[in-house]
């Protein structure tokens, strides 16, 4: 095989960026893609060939070899289970899926078909923190002892993510799960309790009233070698979206800004276009990104899955479906934890 077939089942803001980090490698090809609208406006920049709006039809094609699953949160199980049955290889955004029955259900059917189901966690990708762990293995911080993550902006432009019932949650569920998977990754290791606190979803939120699921939550995981590390998801901080790690070691720390560490540094009275995702002007300072979307891990991240296919390699730790499931488990932990007032153990 040298090129990998891609049938994209979604057609609106993760199936874009993943496009785009498609287009920038040589052994990836969008042959097809399905998706309920936006099929011109996408098949048209993208130079995709076949459109269609169901999904099994893509799946059961014979010119795919890798179904990307860029669709809502609640619709991922059954693309996934779908692509499996037809035995082809999945990359699934993030969550993996909405409950823990409907993940556990998808890592063990993809395994009884032996396909791959790669999970997109793209913070392990990211090439700020790559270089965080470099310094880390040379000692540059000494033992590492505890982590503070978080990934914050100001609601979601999703009504599917505004929604418990088609999420899966609120922002724990939707953006914390990014810091999540990245620090059970970091630590290599799985955690075993977890205590968890959310705004409540609704009249109890902050400030979107509107969203069913929480605009504020945050857990703190315990690990099995008894570090601790605490993440957060938030719909109520403006600005733009604002991904942050700091690392505390016993010999020094590290703090790194993948959202607003841009090398430009522009004032504008009228604006422009675009600094970075979820700002909500781009007049007078901002700091606008320069190459968004690798420098948060998709590029390098799609790329290494399709070197999975390529090559017939699984996935490494932290990218598996049986960590996408780990994070669900997680969130939900945090929940019941945020319901209890209770810690909640477990291994995930």
């Amino acid at each position: 095989m040298e090129k990998v077939r891609i049938g994209m089942v979604g057609s609106k803001f993760a199936a874009d960026f993943h496009a785009d980090s498609y287009a920038r490698n040589p052994q990836a090809e969008i042959v097809a893609v399905a998706a309920i609208d936006n099929l011109e406006e996408y098949s048209k920049k993208w130079g995709v060939k076949d459109t269609m709006t169901d999904f099994k039809e893509l799946c059961k094609r014979d010119d795919v070899d890798l179904i990307d699953v860029c669709v809502p949160n609640f619709l991922h199980h059954d693309v996934v289970m779908e692509a499996a049955a037809n035995r082809k290889h999945i990359i699934c955004e993030k969550p993996l899926a909405t409950t823990v029955e409907d993940a556990r259900e998808m890592v063990d059917f993809v395994k009884k078909q032996g396909v791959k189901l790669m999970y997109g966690e793209d913070w392990i990708f990211a090439p700020a923190l790559l270089r965080a762990i470099e310094l880390i293995n040379e000692g540059a911080i000494g033992k590492m002892l505890w982590v503070k993550a978080k990934e914050v902006h100001n609601g979601s432009h999703s009504p599917f993510a505004q929604q418990k019932k088609y999420c899966g949650g609120g922002s724990l569920m939707h953006l914390a799960v990014h810091p999540i998977g990245f620090v059970r990754y970091l630590f290599g290791e799985k955690a075993v309790e977890v205590n968890g606190w959310v705004s409540g979803g609704g009249e109890k939120n902050y400030y979107h009233k509107n969203y069913t699921g929480e605009d504020w939550g945050a857990c703190m995981l315990k690990f099995e070698s008894g570090r601790y590390a605490f993440c957060e998801g938030n719909y109520i901080t403006v600005g733009g979206m604002d991904d942050r790690v700091e690392i505390y070691g016993e010999e020094g720390r590290l703090n790194i800004d993948l959202t607003f560490s841009s090398p430009i540094q522009a004032y504008s009275r009228p604006g422009f276009e675009y600094a970075i995702e979820k700002t909500d002007t781009t007049r007078h300072w901002t700091w606008p990104a320069v190459d968004e979307f690798a420098n948060l891990g998709y590029v390098d991240q799609l790329r290494y899955f399709i070197d999975c296919v390529l090559k017939d390699e699984d996935p490494m730790f932290g990218i598996r479906g049986e960590d996408g499931l780990a994070c669900v488990e997680i969130v939900l932990a945090a929940y019941e934890s945020a319901e209890t007032g209770k810690t909640v153990k477990g291994s995930w």
